[in-house]
């Protein structure tokens, strides 16, 4: 059943709280990165241009002590929009909760923001206080989820809210998420091909079981492909491991026969450093002292040849340790593949991935980088997304 979206909701003169997810970096208090900001913008004006007394409500970093407070001031996010924004009036309540924060919900007029204090600086927030939830409900008459970054997070301003206000929808960041993972995940056209990178295999084991159901072939890359050579008895020298999954991994390789596609040859170093010596080696032949850091020459043409002619792509992980450029020409080189596919759905999932492809020059060329890297690996492990189930079905 599809979810009422932010169009479904009579919002005109009244009170609207969204969450959002400002959750942006900064140095020395200064965002150094205003995409999640940006990405919330189309639901902000849609509402602003609708008539809605517009409360914004977002996390920013992890919060336990005074020190954290001081550092995670949502303030910031206020300032940048009100840049973003020079004809709405952008307020800032440094509360969240009592007079101060009520006052400045009742003082707001249609059209205007208010951006409440980060969500974090209640306790009760994280542990979905139910009387916290209601006690934000109670602000507005219309909820609006909008942060796709924190609906894996069964939080109160993210799942007590929507539970104390039954007019609620998705705006639209949400529902552009949910419908590109969706086409990529539920319903995928095929042939489907998963790319699945990162370091460990313990924190992808749900992807790999859930899309090997549904893949036609599941590329495995990264610092996880090694734990997959030393379960085929190869020698991986000083490469990262995980010794505990040697195990799965060898359940994988039984059970998923040539769906698996594995590298080939990798690029390795003589130490985890840009300065390294480096040199390629098959896989399964790492002599000791080195370490696997990139996939190889040999890897990168075997993958594109498993890309070629694929109608659907998710990609989550890159394929080595991209963050130094000595090692990023694997990650480059799939991410080129893919942006070239005629007419596919390519897809990737947040996290690393999504950084490699910004950091590479890729992300505007594929249909959806996510703006979510725990909410869109669970989605892609098939788990349900608890800011988004609360949400009313369409009518």
């Amino acid at each position: 059943m599809a979810k009422r979206t932010v169009k479904d909701l009579d919002v005109n003169g009244k009170k609207v709280l969204v969450r959002v997810d400002f959750n942006v970096p900064r140095q020395d208090g200064v965002i150094t990165d205003d995409n999640r900001i940006q990405m919330a913008l189309p639901t902000i004006k849609y509402l602003v241009e609708n008539n809605a007394k517009v409360v914004l409500f977002s996390h920013l970093g992890k919060v336990k002590t005074e020190e954290d407070k001081a550092k995670n001031n949502l303030e910031c996010a206020a300032v940048r929009l009100q840049e973003l924004l020079p004809d709405t009036k952008v307020t800032f309540c440094p509360e969240t909760r009592g007079a101060t924060l009520e006052n400045a919900v009742a003082a707001l007029k249609d059209g205007e923001i208010l951006v409440v204090q980060n969500t974090r600086y209640e306790p009760g927030e994280s542990k979905n206080d139910p009387e916290l939830g209601k006690y934000w409900a109670s602000l507005g008459d219309v909820f609006v989820e909008d942060a796709f970054g924190s609906v894996h997070r069964a939080h109160a301003s993210t799942v007590g809210i929507p539970t104390n206000l039954k007019e609620n929808g998705i705006g639209f960041l949400v529902e552009r998420e949910v419908t590109m993972l969706g086409k990529a995940v539920d319903n995928p056209v095929h042939p489907f091909v998963a790319i699945i990178g990162g370091s460990k295999v313990s924190s992808k084991i749900d992807v790999i079981d859930n899309l090997l159901k549904k893949a036609d072939k599941v590329i495995i890359g990264g610092g996880m492909a090694y734990t997959f050579s030393a379960a085929q008895g190869g020698k991986i020298g000083d490469s990262l491991v995980e010794e505990d999954k040697i195990d799965l991994a060898k359940e994988y390789l039984e059970k998923a026969g040539d769906k698996l596609v594995l590298p080939v040859d990798n690029v390795i170093a003589d130490a985890f450093s840009e300065d390294a010596n480096t040199k390629y080696a098959d896989a399964g032949e790492i002599p000791d002292g080195w370490q696997g850091l990139d996939i190889g020459p040999k890897t990168v043409e075997l993958f594109k040849q498993t890309l070629a002619g694929a109608k659907t792509v998710v990609w989550n992980g890159p394929m080595g340790v991209f963050e130094m450029k000595k090692f990023a020409k694997g990650t480059e080189e799939i991410c080129k593949a893919i942006s070239e596919l005629p007419d596919a759905i390519t897809v990737i999932g947040g996290g690393d991935s999504a950084a490699a492809a910004k950091q590479l020059g890729y992300a505007d060329k594929f249909s959806h980088v996510s703006t979510g890297g725990g909410a869109s690996l669970e989605y892609m492990e098939g788990k349900t997304l608890p800011g988004i189930a609360i949400i009313s079905d369409k009518d």
